[in-house]
């Protein structure tokens, strides 16, 4: 009769408990410093924990069956029910996580009651049974925990990655009402997982995706381009004497009609390097030399320089 109504309970917990039923969206998530700490253990630390196969309560309870009960019983439904269990729980959650401290500790009181029962002490069979039982809902009750962590984790991520958007491209100027609601959703975010609010906090960062949802970049500004000059801009200028015009690369480069800048003169250097009396030395120029003077803004540029000619300054 105790067999008969220790099976009896061993299915009703079975039947009436949903094991690892959550989902988990990503195998890869740490927790963050200051945040509850996961048990670390593996399926290596642990080679004879079963993390594959049926899980939690029906996989204890499963391993229950065969010589454990002095009577022949058909066990199709509850197989059928552990491995809907199973199912919900899926292969997706980590292994620390599944193979937490309160799921190894069931496992061994699994273990712990098989081999008493062999022995012929059924209530401490019983009673290691039950503790079995006990832990692998502890177990359940501790992946709930860190899946609700990680979904919380995982909403701030967006939320601080959506907030970061908006400023990198400049919106925030654009959108202000937006942009403050979605920093006093995110603060609160934090305050909530600080408090281990879980499921407010990840709302609350849900909600700093929503209210920023609408916000767009700033068009940017196009760049007019130059106006082609009406008269085109020297391609080429002989160097004169020193002493007629103070020829120099700097120089040259300063006039309206090659660049307006002397700091371009490397421009000319590089452009007319090969031809230069001393091609390191820059400075040695001789008059008489012919040099091309490269087009920087898309600006037409063709002929030789005329002293007579009349040039736009290059803007």
């Amino acid at each position: 009769m105790r067999s008969k109504g220790f099976l009896l309970l061993l299915i009703l917990c079975l039947a009436g408990t949903q094991v690892f039923a959550q989902n988990l969206v990503s195998a890869s998530w740490l927790p963050e410093p200051g945040l509850p700490e996961i048990f670390t253990g593996t399926a290596e630390q642990y080679p004879e924990s079963p993390i594959s196969g049926f899980g939690g309560v029906a996989e204890i309870l499963w391993d229950l069956g065969g010589g454990f009960l002095p009577e022949p019983m058909v066990f199709f439904p509850v197989a059928s029910l552990a491995a809907a269990a199973d199912t919900d729980a899926g292969p997706d959650i980590p292994r620390n996580i599944r193979n937490n401290q309160y799921y190894i500790e069931s496992v061994r009181l699994n273990r712990m009651a098989k081999q008493t029962y062999d022995e012929g002490d059924y209530d401490a069979s019983a009673n290691y049974a039950a503790e079995a039982l006990r832990y692998a809902q502890l177990s359940d009750e501790y992946v709930a925990l860190q899946l609700k962590i990680k979904e919380a984790n995982d909403a701030i991520s967006a939320a601080k990655a959506r907030i970061d958007w908006v400023v990198s491209v400049g919106a925030a100027k654009n959108y202000p009402g937006e942009y403050a609601q979605a920093q006093d959703y995110y603060n609160a975010s934090l305050e909530d997982r600080k408090a281990e609010k879980w499921e407010s906090a990840a709302e609350k960062a849900r909600r700093v995706i929503n209210t920023l949802a609408n916000v767009k970049a700033p068009a940017q500004t196009v760049t007019e381009q130059p106006k082609p000059s009406r008269t085109p801009l020297p391609a080429r200028y002989t160097v004169r004497p020193w002493a007629v015009s103070k020829d120099c690369l700097w120089n040259i480069a300063g006039r309206p009609w090659a660049y307006g800048d002397p700091t371009k003169w490397r421009l000319i250097y590089n452009a007319n390097r090969a031809r230069m009396p001393q091609p390191d030395n820059p400075d040695l120029i001789e008059p008489g030399m012919v040099l091309d003077i490269p087009s920087i803004r898309g600006e037409t540029r063709e002929g030789m320089w005329d002293s007579a000619g009349s040039y736009e300054p290059l803007r």
